[in-house]
């Protein structure tokens, strides 16, 4: 049986990832998003659960320990974590997977799991970057220069994924991602165990 897809989306604060993912999932049942494990505290509205699994720092370093994380990062002094078990779990089920997670993480899961497919958002610009952390109205004045600084860094590794998507039009970057994932759809394995019977040829 062929397993599902592990997909890697990473982008500097700002630059969209959360929508265009939660856009992508409204038409894609067979998808699931890793719910990440963090020790930051919860923002206005988010949900234990939903959002991330909301942790201590004791219980995040537990779960490290006991190798429960396919990947985890420190970003602005808290800590993020994949669960190793809900991941592999999916795939074994043949379920496709989205990970939200900065380039750190990313680059653990690819060595973890070097058939994931890594994606990176990029802003229109800085300039625009800058104006969505503010108009977010989230963050102080201090944390959005630090957001910023990170951006640039960030950045700097989008030559590292599989693919790269500019979100400068929203549906323009849907429409791009959704090519990404159904182009994935069509690898020969995936095809073979959906087809191959008809022709002999597994």
């Amino acid at each position: 049986m062929v397993n599902g897809t592990l997909f890697v989306v990473s982008a500097p604060s700002g630059a969209g990832k959360t929508s265009l993912v939660k856009a992508l999932l409204a038409s894609a049942p067979n998808f699931n998003v890793s719910v990440s494990h963090t020790t930051r505290p919860a923002r206005p509205g988010e949900v234990d659960g939903e959002d991330y699994y909301f942790v201590s720092r004791k219980e995040f370093m537990a779960i490290k320990q006991a190798n429960g994380f396919l990947e985890n990062a420190c970003v602005f002094d808290n800590y993020y974590g994949t669960s190793r078990t809900f991941v592999e779990d999916r795939l074994r089920k043949a379920e496709n997977v989205i990970l939200e997670i900065d380039w750190q993480g990313a680059a653990q899961v690819k060595q973890n799991m070097p058939d994931a497919i890594s994606i990176f958002i990029l802003p229109p610009s800085l300039e625009v970057l800058e104006q969505r952390l503010r108009h977010r109205r989230q963050d102080s004045e201090e944390i959005i220069a630090r957001r910023m600084r990170e951006a640039r860094d960030d950045i700097e590794h989008c030559k590292d994924f599989d693919y790269i998507v500019m979100n400068d039009d929203f549906d323009t970057a849907v429409a791009d991602m959704r090519a990404i994932f159904h182009v994935t759809d069509l690898r020969r394995d995936k095809q073979l165990q959906k087809y191959g019977s008809l022709f002999g040829l597994i």
